[in-house]
């Protein structure tokens, strides 16, 4: 650049001028070059603006400025533009992920009291009753485990899971319902006995499970 189209607002660098100071020179001339084409237009609006106004007026570096700051608030909107179609392509894939799992929510549900009555049919017989069965009791008991085993593959492949719970375990308001709270040898807070299996599907709960919290150990 030359002193002829040097002007007041174009930052006076010495030779040598380190990165930071070229930056912050080029920084204030930019900000500059907005400046004036925003009241140049605003003045074009107003009907306001002479020939002194007109971009063409300004000196080369001044135009390459107005031209790099139009250039730069562009990108931005580009910018901006790219980010909101990303956030809704996200919610895109979460609602389509969320439908794919949570599709088969209410059938789940409705396949859970089968799984129940399985489990009490299996738990109606004592350990010496299965060992005292005929063969053909034998085999019929097997086929109900057998059931009740596919059964609860089957839940799982689709995302239908058993929520774990045992007699010791902490309690947690979000999985497990308590019905009653029972002296117990268990430390106090904790399970004392599950009365039925809950159940998730995803992240949610499904069904939670029935339990008694213990009120510890009886006085």
């Amino acid at each position: 650049m030359n002193d002829e189209t040097k002007t007041d607002e174009t930052p006076d660098l010495q030779p040598g001028a380190s990165k930071s100071d070229l930056k912050n020179a080029a920084d204030d001339l930019l900000k500059q070059a907005r400046k004036d084409a925003a009241e140049y237009m605003e003045a074009a609006a107003d009907g306001e603006a002479d020939a002194e106004d007109d971009p063409a007026a300004l000196s080369p570096d001044q135009q390459l400025l107005v031209v790099e700051a139009e250039k730069e608030e562009i990108r931005e909107q580009l910018l901006r533009s790219m980010a909101e179609l990303q956030n809704v392509r996200k919610r895109s894939e979460k609602q389509v992920a969320d439908a794919r799992v949570y599709a088969i929510e209410k059938f789940a549900g409705d396949l859970l009291s089968v799984s129940d009555n399985l489990a009490r049919a299996l738990q109606a017989l004592s350990d010496e009753d299965k060992a005292g069965l005929s063969e053909p009791g034998q085999n019929l008991l097997g086929g109900i485990e057998m059931t009740e085993k596919e059964l609860h593959t089957a839940l799982a492949r689709h995302g239908v899971t058993a929520i774990a719970g045992e007699p010791g375990d902490a309690f947690d308001p979000n999985v497990h319902q308590a019905v009653s709270n029972i002296p117990s040898d268990q430390p106090n807070g904790t399970i004392a006995a599950v009365f039925q299996n809950g159940w998730k599907i995803g992240d949610r709960t499904l069904r939670a499970a029935m339990v008694a919290v213990s009120a510890g150990t009886p006085q």
